[in-house]
């Protein structure tokens, strides 16, 4: 079939719990749509559910061994409650404890499991016996001398408390034990003696304590959490860094007070965290600045700044961003906790305001920036995701710096997050993944073939009237859509910020059908992103595709499309645990592409998302 080229006019392709307190009107979270907590998800899914087995059986476990056995981040914690000893790795090594400690937490709510519940365990004393009489718990400084603690705003402490705070809430809420909980509010209480309003001011190097104080808040009703959370935001772009050596106030996001933020800069994960924070801020203060501020920075990231797998951060050395439009392939950064990164702020973004564009831009960075840096074994990772290679760039059992196996690792299993969430104005579905929920009143059960087809089959139950919101994909140009077998309207006119809404009371057996077409898009960049020029890239579906030698040994160095090339899709059971693959037949050849994400999975070879195109579109 011959296809038309496609630019992406909104995202420039390459450039591309309620707290416990909610109704009072000092802890009531302002937000459009909640989401339905992962643990509240069953996933039968046969896409997901083999990726969350993955996980569970293996992935965990390389951690675990990595943790304990093959460096030394468990042994920092024994030396530091021996108070002797040297401190092995870098400062922040803390903090991939405390992420494999969150994953084995939401795994263990998923699939109890008394070892790892065990371990967790051991885990947990090993890091409460580190912890000083003061609160302060940080192995590189109590190893390598106190004296020098809270000297250098870029060593991280502030950073290592947020992600032990997540893996403590995360443990406290399912297993009940508040151990881990009890040493992380300890650490917040010496943080909140020692920075302040009247005490010394402070901009954390690496963001991410500012999310977990929100999580804290939520979990105790304790307003100083929250309100601790927005005086750390608020303390960047006021030349506090400057007394610093080697300060860099761009790489810092300090350069401005971030209600005046109009680009992103810097280092792509801090920022992603920052701008989580301020989202979650946000929701219980309605901070209109911080949210003005999300929207001047969410369209100069996606108009101007993101690849079109959703990765974010070209610059390798500074792992972040440069100028607009400047988006090289084979440099790409794209560290995989970006990709990560972009997910949970677009989650939030979406539970704001309600609008499906942030969960389009959810789906894509999931599919494509997330699952390439974990194996289809679960046992190698990727930190740099480039979307070109001459074959000599592959995943790897660890890193020095591991924060991407250990996020990995707590993601994952929390996925169940991001498909369902629930407003006055409905039951929202996001993601399309087998699974089933109850969610305000109703019953609802997914079947799909996604991301492989585009048929889903949502059953809702209740007998209720409630209005399902349903999102229609921005990639999806034409679909069908039917209530117990009566056709819906199918046009975007008719769509509610990117939802089909159906509203009626549910009974037992109602079934809203749906079919995505999922044609193959050769798509072209932003004609600024000079990296891109004269080439195409294919998507098909969430999916974005590239070669690979190995599937084009004759003719991957010359392979050219243009704009009489035809495409043909085909599932491949056979091929990487099962995939859908393309086939673009071009003047006497054939050239063959996979998904993004199951590249590197063979032997080495070459890969490259954009091809050369010639000719014109059709």
């Amino acid at each position: 079939m011959k296809i038309k080229t496609v630019t992406l006019s909104i995202l420039a392709v390459t450039a591309l719990c309620a707290c416990r307190n909610g109704s009072d009107n000092q802890t009531a979270e302002h937000k459009a749509v909640q989401p339905v907590i992962f643990s509240e998800v069953a996933i039968e899914d046969a896409f997901w559910s083999p990726m969350l087995d993955k996980v569970k059986d293996v992935t965990i476990g390389v951690c675990i061994d990595q943790i304990e056995n093959q460096t030394g981040r468990i042994r920092n914690f024994e030396n530091a409650a021996r108070g002797e000893g040297e401190h092995s790795g870098i400062f922040f090594d803390d903090s991939d404890v405390y992420k494999a400690l969150e994953g084995m937490a939401y795994s263990l709510k998923n699939n109890p499991d008394p070892e790892l519940e065990a371990k967790c365990d051991e885990w947990i004393d090993k890091i409460a016996s580190a912890q000083q009489d003061d609160g302060y718990i940080n192995t590189f400084y109590t190893l390598t001398g106190l004296d020098n603690r809270w000297t250098d705003m870029d060593k991280h402490e502030m950073y290592c408390t947020g992600h032990m705070l997540e893996a403590a809430i995360a443990y406290y809420e399912i297993t009940g034990k508040r151990k881990l909980l009890d040493v992380a509010e300890g650490m917040v209480a010496h943080i909140m003696d020692t920075f302040g309003p009247g005490r010394r001011d402070w901009v954390p190097g690496h963001e991410e304590i500012e999310l977990a104080l929100v999580k804290l808040f939520r979990l105790t009703g304790e307003r100083k959490y929250l309100e601790y959370a927005q005086w750390l935001i608020d303390e960047r772009g006021h030349g506090i860094g400057v007394e610093f050596n080697g300060w860099n106030p761009v790489h810092y996001q300090d350069v401005l007070p971030v209600r005046e933020l109009e680009k992103i800069s810097g280092h792509a994960v801090r920022a992603m965290y920052l701008f989580c924070g301020m989202a979650d801020v946000a929701a219980y203060t309605e901070d209109q600045g911080y949210m003005n501020a999300l929207y001047r920075l969410w369209d100069n990231i996606v108009d101007c700044k993101m690849y079109i797998t959703g990765g974010i951060g070209h610059i390798g050395h500074v792992e972040g961003f440069s100028t607009d439009y400047d988006l090289p392939n084979k440099e790409a950064y794209c560290e995989t906790c970006a990709s990560i990164g972009m997910v949970l702020w677009n989650w939030r973004m979406n539970g704001m305001t309600a609008d499906a564009k942030y969960i389009d831009i959810l789906e894509r960075s999931l599919f494509n920036g997330v699952l390439s840096g974990i194996s289809l074994k679960g046992d190698r990772f990727f930190y740099v995701n480039p979307l070109e290679s001459d074959g000599d760039h592959h995943r790897q059992a660890w890193y020095g710096c591991a924060c991407c196996p250990s996020n990995l690792c707590r993601f994952i299993p929390s996925v169940g997050n991001y498909i369902y969430g629930y407003g006055n104005d409905g039951v929202y579905v996001n993601l399309f993944v087998g699974s089933r929920t109850e969610v305000d009143g109703l019953k609802i059960e997914q079947q799909t073939g996604y991301p492989w087809n585009g048929n889903v089959k949502i059953n809702v139950s209740g007998f209720k009237k409630r209005t399902v919101k349903v999102r229609i994909p921005s990639w999806c140009d034409s679909w069908t859509a039917s209530l117990n077998g009566k056709k819906i309207e199918s046009c975007r006119e008719s769509l509610d910020k990117g939802y089909l809404s159906v509203t009626r009371r549910w009974r037992k057996g109602d079934v809203i059908e749906l079919s995505f077409d999922m044609p193959v898009k050769l798509m072209s960049a932003d004609p600024r992103v000079k990296d891109d020029e004269g080439k195409r890239a294919l998507m098909r579906g969430p999916l974005v595709f590239c070669m690979e030698g190995i599937d084009n040994p004759e003719t991957y160095g010359n392979a050219v499309m243009d704009s009489s090339t035809t495409f043909s899709s085909e599932f491949r059971p056979d091929l990487l645990g099962g995939v859908q693959t393309i086939a673009a037949g071009t003047s006497g050849a054939q050239l063959n592409f996979i998904p993004y994400f199951a590249w590197d999975n063979r032997e080495a070879c070459p890969m490259k998302v954009w091809v050369d195109f010639t000719g014109h579109e059709q």
